[in-house]
């Protein structure tokens, strides 16, 4: 218990660094200026399909704050 205790606040900060990363690389609009509030806010990319490495991030995205939200609940939990 007092290892998960030490270890539980270190792994909480690399999920947290790692998930601002994955939602930082994911493109919004036409580049990566949609993200920083420039680019096209049309309709278009709303139908767009998620294929390849953005897909995977996707996901790779949603299982980062999955293992986030379960490491703060622990962390509650246990204290």
């Amino acid at each position: 218990m007092e290892l998960v205790l030490k270890v539980l606040p270190w792994a909480q900060i690399v999920l947290s660094v790692l998930l601002i990363g994955a939602i930082l690389l994911q493109r919004s609009g036409s580049e990566v200026g949609g993200a920083l509030g420039g680019g096209d806010s049309g309709t278009a990319s709303m139908f767009h399909t998620k294929r390849g490495m953005e897909k995977t991030l996707f996901n790779a995205t949603i299982l980062i704050a999955l293992l986030f939200a379960v490491s703060a609940f622990v962390a509650l939990v246990i204290k």
